[in-house]
């Protein structure tokens, strides 16, 4: 059953005040009197959703043989990107098979 405010005919609403609740004019604040409506008040905790980590890359990038700057290894993965507005070449990008080194090279 809803209740109203006899002040100002707004919808009276359960507040939790303390371990009570009590019944508020969601408007002006009128408190109602006690012992109008028995009520309790449940909170249910939000359940987060959590952050998605990813252990392994299962991605499947093509090898080509070229040098590591960095390890000197001569077998990398590349893949191509669009870094800069559509009318640029894409960037090439590289990663060593052996130190996961990434660097890349403007076409």
């Amino acid at each position: 059953m809803v209740e109203f405010c006899k002040k100002c005919k707004s919808m009276i609403i359960p507040v939790k005040k303390g371990s009570s609740v009590i019944m508020k004019c969601r408007k002006c604040g009128t408190v109602m009197k006690k012992g109008a409506i028995s009520m309790k008040i449940i909170e249910k905790p939000k359940q987060s959703k959590g952050a998605i980590i990813l252990e392994k890359d299962d991605v499947s990038l093509p090898l080509i043989d070229k040098e590591c700057p960095k390890c000197e290894h001569t077998r990398v993965y590349w893949w191509l990107q669009q870094t800069r507005s559509a009318d640029e070449p894409p960037t090439q990008f590289f990663r060593c098979e052996k130190c996961n080194h990434v660097w890349r090279e403007y076409k």
